[in-house]
C-alpha cells in the first residue's frame, strides 16, 4: 500500500522531532547518531526501516556485532525459548543450562591448540571490558606490567584499553610498528616492510638499552579495523608468536571484530594457524546481545576470587542469542561463504579504481572491506608514490550512500577508509545492490562542490 503525502510528513515530523531530541539531550560523545541521522523502529537481516518510512541497506551491522543480520529467526527463538522457560535472566556467574550450553558452543569453534586447554572469563558486557581483563590477566600471571601493541591499534574506550589502542595520548605502552602495505611505516611495502616490522620488534626486546623490559604480553588485531582494515600478513603474524614464545611473552588476539567468520575463518587468526594464548571476543559472540569473555591458557588462569567480576557478566538472553549464532554460523560455513563472496567483492571494487583514480586501495578479509580513498592531484606524496589521504571525500561518499539507501561506515588513520562490514547472511544481489550503491555515491561525492572546496579543486 502506497503512503501518502500526510501520512509520509507524519512519519518525517516524528523522525525529526527524535532526532532533535536526541541532540539536546544526550551526550556530545555520541558517534554514530552524528552521520548516521537515522531513526530505525524496524529491521530484518540487511534492512533497517526508518521512523520517516525510508528503508536501508546496512553494511555497518553494529560495528560487526551482527553477524547474521538484524533480528534472524535463529537469534529470535532462542531469546524466547529463554523467556518462555521462566529461567532467570539475571544469575551473576552462576552456572546455568543456558551459560554451559554456550561454553561448549564456543569451544567447539576454538582453534584446537587453544581449546584443549582453556578457561574462559566472563566479563562487563562491553569488548573493551574483555580487553581490560585480558590485560589485568597476563599481568597477574607474568607478575610484570608492561605491554606491547602496535600503531594503528583500536582496543577499546576505557582507560587501560585506550592506552593500548593508537590514539593514545598518555603513553604507558610501548607501540610497535604494524605492516601497513599502502602505507608502510619504513616506506618499502610488501613482504620487505612485514620482515622489517618483525625484525625491529625482535631487536626492541632483546636491546639491554631498548629501554623495554620484558613485557606482560602482546596485543594485535589480526585485522585492524578502526586502523582502516588492514589485515595482518601471515608471515608476520607467526613471527609475532614465535617471537613471544621464545620470550615466554603472553600473545593476546583482539578477535573483538574479526571473530565469528567475519573474515573467512571462524577466528581470523585461523587464517595463520596462529594460536595464541589468549582471545579477546565480543561483538557477534552475543548474537546482537552484550557479551564479552576472554579465553585463555589454564596456564594463566592466576586470578583470585573476584580478581575481575561484572554484575552483567551472567547476561542469560545474550548467552542463548550468542550460542544460536555461533551454532548457525558453524553448521552452515558462513566463514566459508564470507571469504568466497568478500574476495568477489573486493576484486569488483578493484575494478572501479580505473574509472575512479580516488580509489587508492581495497583491502580486506572476508566481510571486512576497506576502500582507502586518496586525493590523487596531490603533489604531497609518500616515498613510495602514495597520495594523501581523503577523508572529505569519504564523508561526502558516506552521506551520498545515506542518500542511497545505503549505510557504510568510515575508519583509518585519517578518516579516509570506507568500510564495508555487511552481515554474514548476504546474499548475491543483495551484494550487487550495495556495490552498485556504493559506486553510484562515488561518483555523485566526487562532483559534489562540498568534496571540491575541501580537497581546492576547480569546477
Amino acid at each position: 500500500m502506497a503512503v501518502t503525502e500526510p501520512a509520509t510528513a507524519v512519519l518525517t515530523a516524528a523522525h525529526e522531532g527524535i532526532l532533535r531530541r536526541q541532540s539536546l539531550r544526550e551526550s556530545a560523545a555520541r558517534t554514530y547518531a552524528r552521520s548516521l541521522p537515522i531513526v530505525p523502529v524496524r529491521a530484518r537481516g540487511l534492512t533497517i526501516e526508518g521512523a520517516d518510512g525510508r528503508r536501508y541497506l546496512d553494511c555497518l551491522s553494529g560495528a560487526g556485532t551482527l553477524a547474521l543480520g538484524h533480528n534472524h529467526p535463529v537469534v529470535l527463538e532462542a531469546i524466547k525459548k529463554v523467556i518462555d522457560s521462566g529461567a532467570p535472566l539475571h544469575v551473576l556467574d552462576l552456572a546455568t543450562p543456558v551459560k554451559d550450553a554456550f561454553i561448549t558452543e564456543l569451544f567447539a569453534t576454538l582453534p584446537r591448540g587453544l581449546a584443549d586447554d582453556a578457561r574462559v572469563q566472563f566479563c562487563g558486557p562491553a569488548g573493551t571490558d574483555a580487553v581490560e581483563a585480558a590485560l589485568k590477566l597476563v599481568r597477574t600471571a607474568t607478575g610484570r606490567s608492561g605491554l606491547l601493541s602496535f600503531t594503528g591499534a583500536y582496543h577499546g574506550m576505557t582507560a587501560g584499553a585506550l592506552d593500548a589502542s593508537g590514539g593514545a595520548q598518555d603513553v604507558r605502552v610501548t607501540r610497535l610498528p604494524y605492516p601497513y602495505d599502502y602505507r608502510c611505516p619504513f616506506g618499502v611495502g610488501g613482504e620487505r616492510g612485514a620482515e622489517l616490522s618483525a625484525r625491529w620488534t625482535e631487536n626492541l626486546l632483546d636491546d639491554p638499552k631498548g629501554g623495554v623490559p620484558s613485557p606482560a604480553g602482546m596485543i594485535l588485531e589480526p585485522v585492524q579495523g578502526e586502523g582502516g582494515v588492514i589485515p595482518a600478513p601471515d608471515d608476520w603474524m607467526r613471527r609475532m608468536r614465535a617471537i613471544t614464545a621464545d620470550r615466554s611473552i603472553p600473545l593476546i588476539a583482539d578477535e573483538v571484530q574479526t571473530g565469528v567468520g567475519r573474515t573467512g575463518t571462524f577466528w581470523a587468526v585461523e587464517h595463520s594457524g596462529v594460536v595464541p594464548d589468549v582471545m579477546v571476543m565480543s561483538k557477534a559472540i552475543g548474537g546482537s546481545l552484550p557479551l564479552a569473555v576472554v579465553v585463555y591458557r589454564s596456564g594463566l588462569d592466576a586470578w583470585e576470587p573476584g580478581a575481575h567480576a561484572g554484575t552483567f557478566r551472567g547476561n542469560q538472553l545474550a548467552m542463548a542469542a550468542g550460542a544460536a549464532t555461533l551454532a548457525y554460523v558453524r553448521e552452515n560455513r558462513l566463514a566459508d561463504r564470507a571469504a568466497v563472496l568478500g574476495a568477489r567483492m573486493m576484486s569488483q571494487l578493484q575494478g572501479l579504481a580505473a574509472d575512479h583514480p580516488c580509489i587508492g586501495n581495497v583491502r580486506g578479509r572476508g566481510l571486512m572491506i576497506g576502500v582507502e580513498l586518496v586525493d590523487p592531484d596531490s603533489g604531497n606524496r609518500t616515498s613510495t608514490g602514495v597520495p594523501p589521504a581523503a577523508p572529505a571525500l569519504a564523508a561526502a561518499v558516506q552521506q551520498e550512500c545515506l542518500k542511497r539507501g545505503l549505510i557504510v561506515e568510515l575508519g583509518g588513520r585519517h578518516a579516509g577508509v570506507v568500510r564495508l562490514l555487511p552481515p554474514l547472511t548476504l546474499t548475491d544481489g543483495q551484494a550487487t545492490a550495495v556495490l552498485d550503491r556504493l559506486a553510484d555515491a562515488l561518483s555523485a561525492a566526487e562532483r559534489s562542490p562540498y568534496h571540491r572546496q575541501q580537497t581546492g579543486l576547480s569546477h
